[in-house]
Formats: structure tokens, C-alpha cells, sequence
């Protein structure tokens, strides 16, 4: 290993030589302090972009200067950490700004790779490498990094939600309530890194009206600067604005019971939505990244959406449709399905889940598809490929719910189908039960983006 003097000189001369000046990437901040035993979230802001696009994103523990052509500096093989998983790129370009927002999740199998190896006498830093590429193929490649600093959970790490449950004080997973009956009371387990102040409001989505989107359930601070104060808006029960000491937990109370209305049959949503917060740890300034003046407040930032939480108001008829089993609605079952046409798969809802999965398996009985969906999609459009993993032969599909511990809340039936211009006679052996908890989530578990 280079001494750090020669290093660090290689690295200057390489970036000096691969491009005029003023030309690389910007980012901001260029380094941050993380949690060295969980997950920590950052607000990034990268610049100057001049139309390249970003790729993969990795942690390492050591870098070097990427080959001619290419730009910046690369992870040294061998000391990859981690690759930043599908679900928690959070990423948006900006075109008008020529900037991207990146919200940094790194999980904590990553924070302790890094710690083992600072406990093995390396290098107690670690860094979070982001590749651009030109969508055209003239221009190299780019490598921009930003360095990551092993610390504890508190008052120096970016104030961010890492964890965020709702729920009502009863063992009931859907709370169905008679018209004038009181609620019983909720709260908000909070999990998260630094200190700061929570600010936001309880809003309740009311029966009939249109449901939040993923974007909307996700936290201000979450959001470009551009999006914030576009995501849609519902009925305001109460505001809040506590102080969140740096201990890393904090239960927030809900709004008075009283406050939740029952005025009209059917699905209610509550939602806790979480304003940015001025953190000094957390903020981003756009003028050192190249994409715009000021700063971008962070405080409170997530790399998920909030689930709301749900219950239901009704009797007789409408009580027993709160508890509808879930179905599947699309393709129809022992259906001939063309190959030309893509496959969209479609179900019912139900109130207790906060996550659906999708499972295909084909005539030998192996699992050829899987896809998480949040609780807000019941519909979901093949890739282009199931054609060609499923074959001719028949193939089963079925849809599970999870609920708030990841749990099974519900399950359909397995429904058979095939592609083919008439569907074959033969039946598949029934399939065995799998095992009620959701695939990995260090995969890429959503496989294609879901239609709504």
C-alpha cells in the first residue's frame, strides 16, 4: 500500500490530467460522520453533471485514481463493502439545476464491514463512491466520492429517521370501529441517528379521497428542494414540535383520539408527516456542489416512506368488507396469455398490510419472480422476460401481505396461468409453503417498476 503523501499526490495529478479544471463533478458534503453500529442516512447534493447520469453507488475502504479515460477515483478491488440496494435509492435528477439529490442509506452490514476492518488497524474511514456516465458513450466515466467517518449514533451524525412505526394501543392488526366510538390511543416509535428537532403534523386521509403516493408518505427533507411543498395535502388533526434528545429512540404521541373522524363508512389513513429541520450535520449546500445558491436543510431525512396507519369505520355490510380475504383479481386463472402483451398481475387490498409480495414459480417449482410493493400498489407489470424463465409450460403466481413486524397478515390461493394460444390440460403439483418471511432486502427485490 502506497504511503498516504504519495497517494494522495498520485490522486491529484490523475484528477488534474483526466480533465480541464472546473469540469469534475461537484458534491456536497464531501464527508460526513456515520454510525459505526447502524444504518445512517444522508442528504447529498452532486453538480455540475453536464448531462451524465448516475449508475451504481458503492462503499469501499480504500480507493485509487480510475484509468485513463476515466474520471475521479474508484473502490481498489477487495475492499468493497457494499453496494447501495435497489430499494433505498432515493436518487432524483434535476435537469433545470443539472444536479442530483442522493439520499445516502447505508445499511448496517455496511458500517460494520468498515468497523471490522478499523478493528483490524485500517483505516477508520471509509468512502461512498457514486459513477456517472455519459449517456452517449463520448465522455468517460466519472468517479465521485465522498468520505464516511466512523462515529457513534449522536450529536455530530446527520439528524435522520431510520425507523418509523405506527400503531394503535391493541393487539387488533385492523382496527374496525362503530360510528361514535373512540379510538384507542396511537403513537410513532421513532428510530433514529443524531439530534434535532421534529416538526410535522397528523393528517387523516378520509374515505374516498385519493391515497398518498410513495412520494408523498416520504419526509420533506427527503425531497429536492424543488419538490418540497408539492406532495399532496389531507384533513390536519394536530401539529407537533418536540426536541429528539441523541439517545436514538423517541415515542411520539398521537393526536387526541377524539380528533379522529368517523363520520363517514369505510377506509381512514393516518399519516405522520415530517417537516425538514435545520441541522447543521444534515444540511447540503447547493453552492459548493455546483447546483444552484444556499442551503438545503436535511434535518430529519428518511430513505423510506412512513406507512400510514389504517382503520375502519363501519357496520353490517360494511364491517364484513373491511375484512375481505385478499384475492387476486388479474389474469384470470388457467388463462392462455400472449406473448406479445405484457403480464399485469392484480389483487385486492387489505387494511393490515404494509407490503405486498409477489410470487411466481414455474412448472419445476422454482421461484422465477419475487416483488415487494408498498401497501399502496395493487398492481404490478411483469418484466419482458417472464416469458422466457416461465416457458410454455403452465406457471403459479400468488400475491402475500405483510404487516407491520414483516409478518404474513394474509395470502391468496396459488392461481395457475400460461402462455400459450390455449392453456395446457395438465395441473402442477401442489406447491409447498414457503417460508411467510419477505426475501432478503440486500437484494434487488423489486424486479420492474410497478403499475398503479
Amino acid at each position: 500500500m502506497r504511503p498516504p503523501t504519495t497517494y494522495f499526490l498520485v490522486l491529484t495529478l490523475a484528477l488534474i490530467g483526466a480533465a480541464p479544471a472546473g469540469a469534475q463533478i461537484a458534491r456536497h458534503p464531501t464527508g460526513v460522520n456515520v454510525n459505526a453500529s447502524g444504518a445512517t442516512t444522508v442528504f447529498i447534493t452532486f453538480g455540475n453533471l453536464d448531462g451524465k447520469v448516475p449508475v451504481e453507488a458503492t462503499w469501499c475502504g480504500e480507493i485509487e485514481p480510475a484509468p485513463p479515460p476515466e474520471i475521479g477515483s474508484r473502490c481498489v478491488p477487495g475492499t468493497i463493502f457494499g453496494h447501495l440496494p435497489l430499494r433505498y435509492d432515493q436518487s432524483r435528477l434535476t435537469p433545470g439545476r443539472d444536479a442530483l439529490t442522493d439520499i445516502m442509506t447505508i445499511p448496517p452490514s455496511v458500517a460494520r464491514r468498515a468497523y471490522q476492518a478499523a478493528e483490524r488497524g485500517e483505516n477508520s474511514t471509509f468512502f461512498y463512491v457514486r459513477r456517472f456516465v455519459d449517456p452517449s458513450g463520448v465522455r468517460p466515466d466519472e468517479f465521485v466520492l465522498v468520505t464516511c467517518r466512523l462515529a457513534g449514533g449522536g450529536a455530530r451524525v446527520p439528524f435522520a429517521l431510520l425507523d418509523v412505526r405506527l400503531g394503535f394501543d391493541t393487539e387488533d392488526l385492523v382496527l374496525s370501529l362503530e360510528r361514535g366510538q373512540t379510538a384507542p390511543p396511537l403513537e410513532a416509535r421513532i428510530l433514529h441517528n443524531g439530534t434535532g428537532r421534529l416538526i410535522g403534523r397528523w393528517e387523516v386521509v378520509l374515505p374516498g379521497e385519493e391515497p398518498p403516493s410513495a412520494e408523498d408518505l416520504l419526509t420533506e427533507a427527503t425531497l429536492p428542494a424543488e419538490l418540497r411543498g408539492s406532495q399532496k395535502r389531507y384533513t390536519e388533526l394536530e401539529r407537533f414540535n418536540v426536541f429528539l434528545p441523541p439517545t436514538g429512540e423517541f415515542t411520539l404521541p398521537g393526536p387526541d383520539p377524539r380528533s379522529l373522524p368517523m363520520h363517514l363508512d369505510g377506509l381512514y389513513l393516518v399519516l405522520l408527516r415530517i417537516e425538514a429541520a435545520d441541522d447543521k450535520e444534515a444540511d447540503s449546500n447547493l453552492s459548493l456542489a455546483g447546483a444552484g445558491t444556499g442551503i438545503v436543510h436535511a434535518g430529519a431525512v428518511a430513505g423510506f416512506p412512513i406507512p400510514p396507519l389504517r382503520y375502519y369505520v363501519g357496520s353490517g355490510e360494511s364491517m364484513g368488507v373491511a375484512r375481505t380475504e385478499l384475492q387476486l383479481l388479474g389474469p384470470a386463472a388457467d388463462v392462455a396469455l400472449s406473448v406479445t402483451e405484457p403480464v399485469v398481475f392484480s389483487w385486492t387490498t387489505v387494511p393490515a398490510a404494509l407490503l405486498y409480495r409477489l410470487e411466481v414459480r414455474n412448472a419445476e417449482d422454482e421461484e422465477v419472480l419475487s416483488a415487494l410493493l408498498q401497501s399502496v400498489t395493487i398492481s404490478y407489470r411483469a418484466p419482458s422476460w417472464l416469458v422466457e424463465r416461465v416457458g410454455v409450460e403452465p406457471f403459479r403466481w400468488r400475491v402475500v401481505a405483510l404487516g407491520v413486524e414483516e409478518e404474513t397478515v394474509a395470502a391468496t390461493a396459488w392461481r395457475q396461468a400460461r402462455f400459450g394460444a390455449e392453456p395446457a390440460g395438465a395441473e402442477l403439483e401442489p406447491a409447498p409453503t414457503p417460508d411467510p418471511a419477505p426475501d432478503d432486502t440486500d437484494g434487488e427485490s423489486v424486479l420492474d417498476t410497478p403499475s398503479r
